[in-house]
């Protein structure tokens, strides 16, 4: 019977094989190996014994299944690994688990999760930057309404709106490769982290052990990896998770029946919108993508009480673990799909973004005519005056504010017909929003 949503809804497989009791099992196996493998390089097994216990280091010989089998029994989850192993090992399995700790092979396993999640991150974010880069190149010149405080501001092209994501999340790409060693380190010093039960050779033995497993050799442990590791890729994770929201949310509201100038692409032929209005166009996949982001961010407070163990170790943080690590790697790599899905496939309509720069009267251009009579010589203060009492004219009389300076002679003695048509221009207004979208996706191009 399945009871969470991630077993029949959402995650793609590529990121829940690697969270699943059997890529937790497999990878647990591999460290019990790697440990033997470390022993005979030092001389301590022999090289036909490690290749017995490399032999059967294969879930598919010491199973999943019998180890749970065992742990009802033990009830210890890593001594039911050890068990089940020198049930297939024979006279090799004298060397299994030797001189480890629980833990030694629990966080290593899970560095070696981290590791392959990290992969995966890369890829998608890499291609969900990819995506947002055609984007902002396809649309660099894409004129629309700038919004601040929900209302209308200045002109903005939608490219660049788009770069100012694609730069977000090339930091995004920037912060995981900063982190990444971090995140990925495992541990091989026994109970309290001393080594006593490694031997003369214990720091010799872990980076063995780490190094052929390509995991960062730490430089001191209690008998635990230090949670800070987890808790900066959590949190790497839960700040993708906010940015991949900020993105879908502004998608969801230029999706407005009212605005309508982007919008999530719909099957007109078989999508089903609502299953009363039957004309509803649903921003369904955006929708569903930030509600998950907010999952993700959520795990971020369970990851911070996890560091707070008592002495060397405890156990209060083994239980939450097994959620927040998972959850939140399987949901990000689901959103960070959709998310991709969303903008590659998104309507762009240009007709629409003319034509709500239109319906504000002029409005828009307040700040070009201003700054135009700040250069002819007005003072700027005395500009803006200027330029307020006409728009609220031009607001209380529903004209447009180009007729309104048309009728100012502090404004008409300053310019002609034709200037003010030229500063009533939304294209020329845009600054330096073309160069800003070639270096924001040149830089990310770099990346990718």
């Amino acid at each position: 019977m399945s009871v969470s949503p991630l077993d029949y809804r959402y995650g793609r497989e590529e990121a829940k094989e690697i969270w699943s009791r059997e890529g937790r099992h497999t990878r647990q196996l591999d460290v019990e190996r790697a440990l033997v493998w470390a022993h005979c390089q030092l001389g301590r097994v022999s090289a036909e014994h490690y290749d017995t216990i490399a032999d059967i280091a294969d879930p598919g010989i010491v199973t999943a299944d019998r180890v749970d089998e065992i742990e009802a029994e033990t009830r210890h989850d890593i001594m039911a690994l050890t068990k089940a192993m020198a049930e297939q090992a024979g006279e090799a399995a004298w060397c299994i688990h030797l001189g480890a700790t629980s833990n030694d092979i629990v966080d290593s396993a899970v560095a070696l999760q981290i590791r392959d999640s990290i992969r995966l991150q890369y890829e998608m974010l890499k291609q969900l930057l990819g995506t947002l880069c055609d984007l902002a190149e396809r649309e660099r010149d894409t004129v629309m309404l700038g919004r601040t405080h929900g209302q209308a501001a200045v002109p903005i092209t939608f490219g660049l709106k788009m770069a100012v994501f694609v730069d977000e999340f090339r930091r995004h790409l920037d912060r995981l490769t900063e982190m990444e060693e971090r995140a990925i380190t495992g541990k091989f010093l026994g109970a309290v982290g001393t080594g006593a039960a490694q031997g003369e050779n214990a720091r010799e033995l872990q980076k063995l052990i780490l190094d052929h497993l390509g995991l960062t050799v730490p430089v001191a442990t209690t008998q635990v990896v230090g949670r800070d590791r987890y808790i900066e890729w959590v949190g790497w994770m839960a700040n993708v998770a906010a940015s991949i929201e900020k993105l879908l949310q502004e998608v969801r509201n230029l999706q407005r029946s009212e605005i309508a100038e982007v919008g999530e692409w719909f099957d007109a032929e078989k999508q089903v919108g609502s299953s009363t209005m039957a004309h509803k166009r649903n921003p369904i996949t955006a929708e569903n993508a930030c509600g998950l982001a907010r999952i993700v961010r959520a795990m971020i407070i369970p990851s911070y009480e996890n560091a707070l163990l008592w002495h060397e170790r405890d156990l209060a943080n083994s239980s939450a673990e097994r959620f927040t690590l998972s959850h939140a790697m399987i949901l990000t790599d689901d959103i960070l799909g959709k998310c991709d899905r969303v903008m590659g496939t998104c309507v762009v309509d240009a007709a629409r973004m003319k034509a709500n720069i239109d319906s504000q009267n002029g409005l828009v251009m307040a700040e070009k005519v201003m700054l135009a009579l700040v250069d002819s010589g007005m003072h700027r203060d005395e500009a803006h005056e200027v330029l307020r009492n006409a728009s609220m004219a031009s607001i209380s009389e529903n004209r447009n504010l180009r007729d309104v300076c048309a009728e100012n002679t502090q404004i008409s003695v300053k310019f002609d017909s034709d200037e003010l048509d030229a500063l009533f221009n939304p294209m020329n207004h845009l600054g330096v929003s073309g160069e800003l979208v070639d270096e924001a996706v040149a830089i990310a191009r770099n990346y990718l």
